[in-house]
């Protein structure tokens, strides 16, 4: 079974699900009555008066956790350095650390309640999921392109240097965002903790062709999507701005993502046509004067993409300058 990639899938997905519905049923056993909503920049779920346990046993579970991902992604790196159908050893240990992890962070937030939250902004979770999907589309570009399925003038460097070094930052966006959260079993939680779930058991999953299946990281990608629009319909009703999330969401499904999948031309034009019409009818309904929000959500990922890329590509060019003088006056071997 374990050699099987579908059999991966086929027994991780469920195990999600169910840690899932272990918070659900874990409920909250602390009676903690939580501060007024104070806007978009407030996060509910944290005690009003934190103690120095409540604080310390969140960042050192979460430093535990993170510590041990970026552990086991080095020893990876530098003992396995081969793909396989099915799980090496290092994979093994992976999937029981993460599940230890999540067991600690549970029996934490009964007990303490507090996750990071307390001591960092909320828009550092939110943020840390988003570059995680932009650097997606950076190490994507020259596989499925990224408009309409033509490449972005995006250096090949800076797209080797994400592939190389890509899993110690999605261990921390998935670690960091996991621990930020108490165990709440609220609706919104609930579906954030199933993503992060399958965003750790593909975590685990390095060095595996199952990480690699183009149709299950596409899946994780567009997880963005159910979770923007649920969450933003938990927030805001059926009358809120769900539609801007949604469609913009798919919207970079259509230019960019669905091209990565081998599909026909007379496929994809029928899929962008779908999008097209789908938001049409909603935004009928509501006000076609906001149907412009669309494209809010694309253009601030594109933006993103192009910052990160020249960021990167700048840095690596400034790691080159500093090396070369330091290469060249070293001192050449003579034995």
């Amino acid at each position: 079974m374990l050699n099987n990639p579908r059999s991966v899938l086929g027994w991780g997905i469920p195990v999600c699900l169910l840690l899932t519905a272990g918070v659900w049923l874990g409920g909250r056993w602390l009676d903690v009555e939580l501060l007024p909503d104070q806007g978009a920049s407030w996060y509910y779920w944290k005690l009003p008066e934190p103690t120095f346990w409540t604080r310390a046993t969140a960042w050192l579970g979460y430093l535990a956790h993170q510590l041990f991902s970026w552990g086991l992604i080095h020893y990876a790196q530098r003992r396995v350095r081969h793909y396989a159908d099915g799980l090496h050893p290092v994979n093994v240990v992976a999937l029981a650390g993460n599940f230890a992890f999540i067991a600690l962070h549970e029996v934490q937030s009964q007990l303490f309640y507090d996750g990071l939250a307390q001591d960092v902004s909320i828009f550092s979770s939110q943020g840390s999921v988003i570059v995680l999907l932009i650097v997606v589309l950076i190490m994507e570009n020259r596989r499925r392109g990224m408009f309409f399925g033509r490449p972005a003038p995006i250096s090949a460097e800076v797209g080797r240097f994400f592939r190389k070094y890509h899993g110690y930052l999605f261990s921390w966006a998935a670690v960091y965002t996991f621990w930020y959260h108490p165990m709440e079993s609220t609706s919104g939680h609930l579906i954030g903790f199933a993503y992060m779930f399958l965003l750790l058991l593909q975590g685990s999953l390095f060095y595996t062709r199952t990480h690699t299946s183009r149709w299950w990281t596409l899946a994780l990608e567009l997880l963005v999507v159910v979770h923007g629009t649920l969450v933003a319909v938990m927030n805001s009703g059926p009358d809120g701005m769900w539609p801007m999330f949604l469609f913009g969401f798919l919207g970079v499904f259509v230019i960019t993502q669905m091209h990565g999948l081998g599909l026909s031309a007379r496929t994809r034009w029928v899929l962008a046509a779908l999008y097209l019409g789908s938001a049409f009818a909603v935004y009928s309904s509501r006000s076609l004067a906001d149907l412009g929000e669309i494209v809010r959500i694309p253009l601030i990922e594109y933006l993103v993409v192009a910052v990160v890329a020249l960021l990167t590509w700048l840095g690596l060019l400034g790691h080159r300058l500093i090396r070369r003088p330091a290469e060249v006056a070293a001192p050449e071997r003579t034995d």
